[in-house]
């Protein structure tokens, strides 16, 4: 079977891989369908796994997928029906897991594509409990959408965050994969929506998601317009993941009692943080990492129902694996790229 390996820095190989055995007790086979890329995928192509990883490594974190054949005990899956696919590897049993907190298991594996063997290949057997039934409506680009790009903004925004209709959010990076999720996510709620792009290109896309106000973050400093829009009250949440480049103009952007929430920093893990600011002005600060199988049924529900869509800048052809990391390492990108196996 086809399958796409990183195989050193910066080095992807596409390779025939043989075919999995029929499934164990409790794991599904399934046909990979779709596959989507992040900036996880960016991460495992320059090197930085923060972990230790066996190379070759299949790529591909986040994907949708058929069901082929079901392992021994597998009787809520029928083959055939669409999943989308939870990208850790969890135990299933600590009381994390039990409690549908999925992304603190305390003995979780790893990433698959990252960590573990990943996604963009033809065939995978894995435990039936990272399979997510698609419902109607949703099809196959948006349920590959659905573990990373909507189930992080939906953990990000309404488990963490908690964001309520009517309030202000800044979301960083708003042409990225999680910035076009986060933009729609927020605005279905009926939020007032700031974003910032780097590029004018990407001012009207934007806007056209829902984006009440776009920024230039190259030609104007975010946090100052986002004072001038708010009438110097700033934001009730800002959505980070660009992290050093933009963390201080974040911080700068919150309203008294604000909360940041961030999930990534692509722009460096590093960061000053102002105290006095932090606790005179009262503002909370969390982290939010990957996302629950609930966060990722809810998305694609919100998808069915025509709240939310997902957003595809290219779709590559397999095997032309690096010149799509190299156009999201660039930030040239404006949703997601993709890639088709099925």
């Amino acid at each position: 079977m086809r399958a796409l390996q990183l195989v050193s820095d910066r080095e992807t190989e596409a390779v025939d891989l043989p075919e999995p055995d029929a499934p164990a007790p409790g794991e599904v086979q399934l046909k990979i369908r779709v596959v989507a890329l992040n900036h996880l995928d960016v991460w495992g192509w320059r090197g930085m796994a923060f972990a230790k990883r066996e190379m070759p490594l299949t790529i591909g974190a986040e994907a949708s997928a058929e069901v082929v054949a079901l392992g021994e005990g597998v009787c809520d899956l029928v083959p055939g029906q669409l999943v989308s696919i939870f990208g850790a590897r969890v135990c299933g049993k600590c009381h994390h897991c039990r409690a549908g907190r999925d992304n603190l298991c305390e003995h979780v594996e790893g990433v698959h594509g990252f960590h573990l063997g990943g996604f963009a290949r033809e065939l995978v057997n894995i435990p039936a409990r990272q399979c997510v039934p698609v419902p109607p409506g949703c099809d196959d680009v948006g349920a590959a959408l659905a573990p990373i790009t909507f189930g992080t903004c939906e953990h990000m925004l309404f488990d963490n965050a908690l964001l309520k209709p009517s309030e202000s959010i800044l979301i960083q990076a708003g042409g990225s994969g999680i910035g076009t999720a986060a933009i729609q996510l927020a605005k279905a709620i009926g939020c007032t929506v700031i974003t910032t792009v780097g590029s004018d290109d990407k001012i009207e896309p934007a806007k056209v998601l829902g984006a009440d106000h776009v920024i230039n973050y190259r030609e104007d400093r975010f946090e100052g317009a986002v004072r001038k829009i708010t009438k110097k009250e700033g934001v009730d949440v800002v959505f980070e993941h660009v992290g050093k480049s933009t963390w201080a103009g974040s911080m700068l952007s919150m309203k008294r009692g604000g909360r940041l929430v961030t999930c990534g920093s692509t722009s460096g893990v590093s960061a000053e943080t102002n105290l006095m600011m932090l606790f005179q002005r009262q503002l909370r600060l969390i982290g939010s990492f990957g996302c629950r199988k609930q966060n990722m049924v809810d998305s694609m529900d919100k998808m069915a129902r025509g709240y939310v869509r997902p957003i595809v800048d290219t779709e590559v052809e397999f095997g032309d694996l690096a010149t799509a990391l190299e156009r999201m390492e660039s930030r040239k990108v404006f949703g997601k790229i993709i890639m088709r196996m099925a």
